[in-house]
């Protein structure tokens, strides 16, 4: 070993027992980090609870200078950095639910501060402010987290992921490690191409999971075969549905059932939502009934079974959730439920996510109006977002304006981010120069209002980002007084005021258009479109088979042409079944006396390549013998 490899090595697993008390490295993880160290542009593919997070936390540790994340999960870049603080590591988040005061201080910290991670959301990339730090920063690794993410061909392509390449500008000699849990071959290079890697370079991790027996039920009564599971498998785990009616209904029938269980979706209260978690992970509940807002981040070990309700619309779905089972290496189970109506349902809401492209600008011109954005204005800018609130003002379904939104964000007009905690927002109503007419009684009032203008420029053109604490500081008063002088203010019709709430966001990444310029294009249209049927049928595909080992189906939709089978999953525990049986009957035929391979074939009805097979077993293990006349028979 190379003297320059071997501290290599003694470095990272010094950074590991220090940071993360880990005396070893999971497979796949020291290939990656190695990889990195030598400067070498890398793709790695890991599944989901591989862990992903060190192969760049390590490294990064291991080098001078700062590490960026790009990630578009906001919830996930909050608990990456409350858990790097926690073991006294400086990492700080960028995204568009902080005030420009705030990214501002935190970009300034990278800059001349000692800041070692910095998780940014991919549309702030583009921003004259990031752009302008990013020059001046010591950047050692740039990850790229999601990294499917930045293809036209991935299950959840982001325009915004493009310009990572234009920051690459900045940082020629940095490598980049991109990290994906879900990326089929197609998908591999083009993450490499838009990435500019300098040479192909793929760290491919199996995607099996040995520990986890994959199956598929084809019932009529699907609530009949979930209670068998639940009943028959001890332990926690997660049902998933996709529709938050059906949750909270195959909830209560399971309550009446006398089962320990709770539901999640994204319509319930953020607070809600936590404390449901938190019951769950910490085993008050047994059971999650959940849509797929319900996962992601989720660190518990011995989820016992995952089962689909309902079918996913893509593999790359389906094997992220049911891998969230088995994570502690312990026998888990992944189960999907199906019905013969369930490719009809599927399809049908399938195309529910391409209304016509007409519809989408009407959609994409209500919000504009509803945020109160004027054409020509918001670029860079983000605003709250209620999508109920929305729906129900325009009269619209919900479904509708989600498919609506992927689709301008697909072409590039505005992202909608995953919710979040987002400061409090004001803008002025009145001009300033009205504003000076308004006869002013209190002086509270009036030492409030010149503080925020003092504070906050171009408040009176956007809606802006505000802390309450920094107003209560400069006017004099309390938090809560001040809060009470926003809300009279509001009531006044002088400024529009959002307090802190827990809403996603809409990101204008181009300025509001009017709607006769705004171009959806019919080929990307088209090609989402037969993209996502294409996913269907891959899925589909993997409920119908019956013949060859789930895992396997799997692993090569991934690219693992090495994939053997797994042994434990529904197709290979009933090939097994079928070959016991058949072995017993070869067995009590020449109990009888000898044989030839052709009279057992004759009397046994089954496929001949699996009677040569189970013979050949047979010989090899000593317990038949072959004469020289071809006849077999049983070794007394």
């Amino acid at each position: 070993m190379p003297r320059h490899t071997e501290h290599i090595e003694q470095d990272i697993h010094l950074i590991l027992k220090k940071y993360w008390g880990y005396s070893a490295f999971r497979p796949g993880q020291q290939s990656v980090i190695e990889s990195i160290l030598q400067g070498r542009d890398t793709l790695a593919l890991m599944p989901t609870g591989g862990g992903k997070s060190l192969t760049y936390q390590i490294p990064a540790l291991a080098k001078e200078g700062l590490c960026i994340v790009v990630t578009p999960l906001i919830s996930l870049m909050k608990d990456q950095c409350d858990k790097l603080r926690s073991r006294g590591i400086s990492a700080v988040a960028v995204h568009s639910g902080l005030s420009y005061s705030q990214i501002d201080i935190l970009l300034d910290n990278c800059v001349y501060g000692d800041v070692k991670f910095l998780f940014v959301a991919p549309e702030r990339l583009a921003t004259e402010v990031f752009r302008l730090r990013v020059q001046r920063m010591k950047v050692a690794l740039l990850t790229v987290d999601e990294a499917h993410c930045i293809s036209q061909w991935g299950y959840d392509f982001r325009p915004s992921y493009l310009r990572i390449a234009e920051v690459r500008r900045y940082m020629p000699d940095v490598p980049v490690l991109a990290l994906t849990a879900s990326a089929t071959p197609r998908v591999v290079e083009d993450i490499m191409d838009k990435l500019q890697f300098s040479t192909p370079n793929i760290i491919r991790n199996s995607f099996a999971r040995p520990n986890l027996s994959y199956a598929v039920r084809h019932v009529e009564d699907k609530e009949e075969q979930l209670l068998r599971i639940i009943n028959n498998v001890e332990g926690s785990g997660i049902i998933y549905l996709r529709s938050r009616e059906g949750c909270e209904k195959l909830t209560e029938n399971l309550i009446n059932q006398g089962i320990s269980v709770s539901y999640y979706h994204a319509g319930l209260p953020h607070a809600e939502r936590e404390i449901r978690q938190e019951e769950w992970i910490e085993g008050k509940v047994r059971i999650m009934v959940a849509t797929n807002a319900f996962g992601m981040g989720i660190d518990k070990a011995d989820v016992r079974f995952v089962i689909h309700y309902t079918e996913c619309d893509s593999l790359e779905s389906y094997y992220q959730e049911a891998g969230r089972a088995g994570r502690d290496g312990k026998r888990s189970y992944a189960v999907l439920l199906t019905s013969a109506d369930d490719r009809r349902r599927i399809v049908q809401l399938a195309d529910s996510e391409f209304p016509p492209i007409e519809q989408v600008k009407l959609i994409y011109d209500k919000i504009g109006s509803y945020l109160q954005v004027a054409i020509g204005d918001g670029y860079s800018s983000a605003f709250t977002f209620d999508i109920y609130d929305f729906c129900h003002r325009e009269h619209l379904y919900a479904g509708t304006v989600r498919a609506a939104l992927k689709l301008l964000q697909q072409n590039g007009y505005l992202t909608l981010t995953d919710e979040m905690t987002n400061p409090a927002r004001v803008i002025f109503t009145v001009s300033r120069d009205d504003l000076y007419k308004i006869p002013i009684a209190r002086q509270d009032l009036d030492d409030v209002m010149r503080a925020m203008m003092r504070l906050y420029n171009g408040i009176f053109t956007e809606f802006r980002p505000i802390e309450e604490s920094r107003i209560a500081a400069v006017s004099g008063y309390s938090v809560e007084h001040v809060k009470q002088m926003l809300k009279l203010m509001w009531q006044m019709h002088i400024i529009r005021y959002i307090p802190v709430n827990h809403l996603p966001l809409i990101f204008y990444e181009v300025e509001r258009l009017d709607i006769k310029n705004l171009y959806i294009s019919p080929e990307s249209y088209l090609h989402r479109r037969e993209l996502v049927h294409e996913r269907l049928d891959a899925m589909q595909q993997y409920a119908d088979n019956d013949t060859e080992c789930r895992s396997m189906v799997l692993q090569r939709y991934f690219g693992d042409t090495e994939a053997t089978p797994c042994g434990v999953c529904d197709i290979c525990l009933s090939r097994r079944k079928k070959a016991t049986s058949l072995e017993d009957d070869i067995l009590a035929l020449l109990r009888l006396g000898p044989c030839s391979a052709r009279d057992i074939s004759c009397e046994i009805k089954a496929e001949p390549e699996a009677i040569a097979f189970i013979l050949n077993t047979l010989q090899k293990q000593g317990k038949i013998s072959r004469s020289k006349s071809g006849k077999l028979s049983i070794i007394e």
